[in-house]
């Protein structure tokens, strides 16, 4: 099977990384390997580790560097980082991406139960395993789903959703995802109906961040990324929407602190340092990027350099 996917930010994120050709570089999520294609061919005597959880990714990625020996293809979540790269005697790196976006493949594959706008198993699992959109849906108790709705999906009708939801799955289990769609919609007031929009995309994201752990697998992991930076080495993520993007943020002006001393402090006593440097603050996509790949409007790419 192909996984398809149009690499958002390609150039200015594999730029960002300035590409050594005997470093050591790891894309995180893979996917069909469009970044990883781009840094692989830069490279003489260096590596590549290419990971992604994604199956049907995996398969796609050992197909094309079949033959390649600077790649290695790993089946994993990008959490594994740094036990990957031991298990390979590898402690530092030279730079490290990750595009945290749903896939094309994903999203346009039907049967993966990611997208509104066609009638599939209610799923989301991007590793296809564990606990599924279904599961959540037809079993956590009302204010645990408004919690995640309103949490990660930033969706300020998260109650009346939440309580539609549990009102239907009374009749039935919900099990289609043109079924949850049409429960969303229908518990949202008119005006919101008519926003631009699909009304079920605010929950729908919501959930797959639920189900695969995003925004705790990215905050954990992003300190086990930048230490395995080496001095000079990159970090460049690709987000998708405020909740991550926030969390990227946040966590690059950390490792960009100084001294946290009281102003009026004649000299510095707490001894903190910056460990690396903003290579930027953010780059979106071009107009032209946009109008061929419309899904790349909301993308966001950051990249740090440690320098110490």
């Amino acid at each position: 099977m192909e996984f398809s996917h149009v690499s958002v930010l390609l150039n200015e994120t594999v730029a960002s990384l300035g590409v050594r050709a005997d470093g050591v570089y790891v894309d995180c999520t893979a996917g069909g390997g469009g970044h990883s294609a781009e840094i692989a061919k830069q490279l003489e005597s260096g590596r590549l580790f290419a990971l992604d959880q994604d199956p049907e990714a995996i398969e796609t990625l050992r197909a094309r560097f079949d033959g390649n020996s600077n790649v290695t293809v790993v089946h994993t979540n990008f959490e594994n980082i740094k036990s990957v790269l031991f298990e390979h005697g590898i402690d530092e790196v030279d730079g490290i991406t990750a595009d945290l976006g749903v896939s094309s493949h994903q999203l346009d594959t039907a049967e993966r139960g990611f997208s509104f706008h066609n009638d599939a198993p209610l799923d989301m699992r991007m590793s296809k395993q564990g606990v599924s959109a279904a599961d959540l849906v037809n079993n956590l108790e009302q204010k645990e789903l408004e919690r995640i709705i309103r949490r990660n999906g930033e969706e300020k009708f998260a109650s009346q959703i939440a309580r539609a939801i549990v009102r239907e799955r009374q009749k039935k289990p919900i099990e289609r995802t043109l079924e949850l769609a049409e429960i969303i919609k229908s518990a949202m007031p008119a005006a919101a109906r008519r926003s631009p929009g699909h009304p079920a995309r605010r929950t729908f994201q919501a959930l797959r961040i639920e189900v695969n752990g995003e925004l705790v697998r990215l905050e954990n992991t992003l300190d086990d990324m930048f230490g395995l930076l080496k001095v000079g080495g990159r970090l460049s993520i690709i987000t998708f929407h405020s909740l991550e993007d926030r969390i990227v943020k946040k966590k690059f002006a950390s490792y960009c602190t100084g001294c946290t001393c009281p102003p009026d402090f004649p000299v510095c006593v707490c001894g903190n340092k910056p460990r690396g440097k903003l290579v930027f603050r953010s780059v979106l996509p071009s107009q032209e990027e946009t109008e061929n790949n419309p899904r790349s409007r909301s993308a966001r790419l950051r990249s740090i350099e440690k320098i110490r």
